[in-house]
């Protein structure tokens, strides 16, 4: 299958055209700014590619005050506000693993240093408390506003960079997780460790996995009626889809409900095997910078994503079988309303020219994903990020 990654000029272009008129001098949001300095914000934060270097407009830092954990809601006050335009920098964290209880062992048993993403899980274990109706899901960063989203619209989000904060990454297999969860009897953590240059990670001598970094949870706020819902089953508004395609040069689209759109991100991943069957990826703080539009000509329903190559579109159930058919309905239309074919027509392209994956297996709603290749639609031209 082709790459999903971008190329060298398409991510030059991009840069270029996002350059144009150049970025205003780099501004840290007030909840940050006591944190983190300018100086220090510049030399990580910056996307570069090649000879073209993005300084975010925000950097949202991983700090107890701009976490939640484990839910979405119209009501969950934002942590920080952006303009439609504006590139993102906003860090994640692991917990996999890491006890909440004297967190710090984790660290000394596994040789690992206490480094910053490391003293972030830390303080947040202090402060950040559950959803009191007992809601549960990940530790998210976020919400964030963005200014001029309104229901109806659509928010694009442009995958920029997606950088490991740390040197490791955790995967666990425990009882009654995952999909083999009824044969599992003990639980066991294993700490996936980098090799920067392979680009791979290993927790023993002999298995190299290629590291390719992605978020689990992307998500917008669903609307107003639905209340505060958790993070661990993906919906409409996205979420906990883990998608392993949204990789850096990748674009996810979300339907917005609710003003504001209200941007959480986490759930962080090193790699990810197709369907996740343990549970978990290989859980790592990572940092993610994005570029926020909001698309007031194009109106969706589900969530859907886009690679240089591929229009990729997701079908959710908890039912597996009806996950399948759900992204078949949405790959056909798509093909029929937004490429011009009929339904037959559109039909029988999927059947002989588009993949169908499984997602996920792990999160109670199960996912599916449609791999619509951009190269079969052969008298079409598809402009990517220019």
């Amino acid at each position: 299958m082709a790459t999903d990654k971008p190329t060298q000029n398409q991510r030059r272009n991009f840069l270029k055209n996002a350059a144009k008129g150049g970025i205003a001098a780099l501004s840290l949001s007030s909840i940050a700014a006591s944190a983190f300095s300018v100086e220090k914000h510049i030399s990580k934060g910056a996307v570069d590619s090649g000879d073209i270097t993005i300084k975010p407009d925000h950097l949202i830092r991983s700090v107890p005050e701009n976490m939640v954990w484990g839910y979405y809601g119209a009501d969950v006050p934002p942590v920080a506000t952006v303009k439609d335009g504006d590139i993102v920098e906003i860090q994640t964290i692991n917990t996999t693993g890491v006890p909440r209880r004297n967190p710090e062992d984790f660290y000394k048993t596994n040789n690992l240093p206490l480094d910053e993403q490391a003293l972030d899980i830390i303080e947040i274990y202090k402060k950040v408390k559950p959803e009191p109706s007992g809601l549960s899901g990940h530790m998210l960063t976020g919400p964030i506003f963005i200014d001029g989203a309104e229901p109806g619209d659509t928010l694009e989000v442009r995958i920029l960079d997606i950088v490991p904060r740390s040197g490791f990454g955790v995967n666990a297999v425990w009882p009654k997780g995952g999909e083999l969860g009824d044969v599992v009897t003990t639980r066991e953590n294993f700490v996936y460790k980098y090799d920067k240059k392979k680009r791979v990670a290993s927790f023993k001598e002999g298995i190299e996995i290629p590291v390719k970094p992605f978020m689990g949870v992307m998500a917008v706020s669903p609307g107003p009626e639905k209340g505060r819902v958790s993070s661990i089953p993906p919906g409409y508004y996205g979420g906990n889809m883990d998608l392993k395609h949204l990789v850096k040069g990748t674009t996810l689209y979300l339907p917005v409900s609710t003003k504001g759109a209200l941007f959480t991100t986490g759930d962080c991943h090193a790699a990810q095997g197709t369907g996740e069957i343990s549970g978990v990826a290989i859980e790592a703080s990572l940092s993610l910078t994005v570029k926020f539009i909001v698309r007031k000509d194009m109106h969706i329903k589900q969530v859907r994503a886009e690679s240089p190559t591929h229009f990729i579109l997701l079908g959710l159930d908890p039912d597996l079988s009806k996950a399948m058919k759900n992204a078949a309905t949405e790959a056909v239309n798509f093909i029929k309303d937004d490429l011009g074919f009929t339904f037959n027509e559109a039909l029988s392209i999927c059947s002989t020219g588009v993949d169908f994956e499984v997602t996920q297996v792990v999160d109670q709603t199960l996912g599916a994903n449609a791999m619509v290749p951009k190269s079969i639609f052969t008298n079409k031209t598809f402009p990517y990020w220019s």
